[in-house]
């Protein structure tokens, strides 16, 4: 999914407020690939938000309110109608695209006709499965993530919004300018960091707090997404709220809520996974990061993680820059400022 082409170089002013205790800001905001981009003054991303998930608060009005997603705090006001006019034209098109309920159903009703034999393959729990989060679009995807980060942080305290603007930037520089999704850091989380849906990372704050060296929550956040891609989260939902809720986001678009505050436990309860070694080397090399400090920063004596250290492309080279040490600073007071 991308931003019509028509809108490709499209870029307007805007009022920016991250939260209901700050003050709104002057900001430019254009299309990416797949985000709503949104830079100071000075040309540095403030946030990226995601396409299928924007709302218009206020439809019909000027100047025209947006937020990234229903459990936002976050507010965007635009004056612009040619930019206005581009965001719901493109969330008009996003809608059209996104599977109807009614499709939906259609689509098991052809399945019946189709044979007793086909149904049965379909019914499959596995099968089920890969069929809906087939159908599944970016912006339910969102919608999802959004609601379990909200039940994780009633476990794990409130994310930490102090260095919002230095945590986009790491975030474009280890996964790129236009890439979806977003990076939260939480006060506690006994992982370091995991995937959720809708591209969200969860991070630790001691990952950040406790390193000398930028490179370690890159490493962090390549693993997590690495780990993501290897097992979707959506799946790991799927898998614990079972078979009948499974059945109803395919037939209807919807979870059942109360299945989703046990899953946010059990996952802020769960065990580090990892890829394996050679996996996380190529996706570190990939980002231009280095292995070693996250490779140390996993095991203090570097035993366990021996061959990330070994296979780290920089050892020999000039480490490359992941940000200025004044954003680094920024980012290490992401919950204090």
């Amino acid at each position: 999914m991308t931003a019509l082409k028509q809108y490709e170089r499209l870029e307007s002013g805007g009022l920016w407020r991250a939260d209901a205790d700050n003050q709104r800001r002057d900001v430019t905001v254009s299309f990416g690939n797949a985000t709503l981009v949104i830079v100071d003054g000075a040309g540095r991303p403030l946030t990226h938000w995601s396409l299928p998930a924007v709302i218009r608060q206020n439809v019909g009005e000027r100047p025209a309110i947006f937020i990234p997603d229903e459990a936002a705090d976050e507010t965007l006001e635009i004056d612009d109608d040619l930019m206005i006019d581009a965001i719901e034209k493109v969330r008009k098109t996003l809608s059209k695209a996104r599977p109807q309920r009614g499709r939906l159903r259609q689509a098991i009703t052809w399945g019946v006709v189709a044979g007793t034999a086909a149904l049965a393959v379909f019914w499959l729990p596995g099968a089920l499965m890969k069929q809906t989060i087939s159908v599944v679009p970016p912006s339910k995807r969102a919608e999802i993530g959004a609601t379990v980060l909200g039940h994780v942080q009633k476990l794990t305290g409130p994310r930490c919004k102090g260095a919002d603007t230095a945590l986009a930037l790491l975030h474009d520089r280890v996964f790129g300018t236009d890439a979806p999704g977003q990076i939260v850091v939480l006060p506690q989380l006994r992982q370091g960091a995991m995937p959720m849906a809708g591209d969200i990372i969860a991070l630790d704050r001691r990952v950040i707090e406790n390193a000398d060296d930028p490179a370690v929550p890159a490493g962090y956040l390549i693993a997590a997404a690495q780990a993501g891609m290897l097992r979707d989260p959506l799946a790991d939902i799927l898998g614990h709220v079972g078979l009948r809720d499974t059945m109803g986001l395919l037939t209807t678009g919807d979870l059942p809520p109360d299945g989703l505050p046990p899953y946010a436990r059990d996952l802020t309860e769960q065990d580090a996974t990892w890829p394996n070694d050679a996996t996380l080397i190529a996706a570190f090399e990939a980002a231009r990061i280095p292995t070693t400090p996250y490779a140390y920063a996993r095991d203090g004596t570097g035993k366990r993680t021996q061959a990330l250290i070994a296979g780290d492309s920089f050892a020999e080279r000039d480490e490359p820059v992941i940000m200025s040490d004044g954003n680094w600073v920024r980012l290490q007071g992401v919950c204090t400022l």
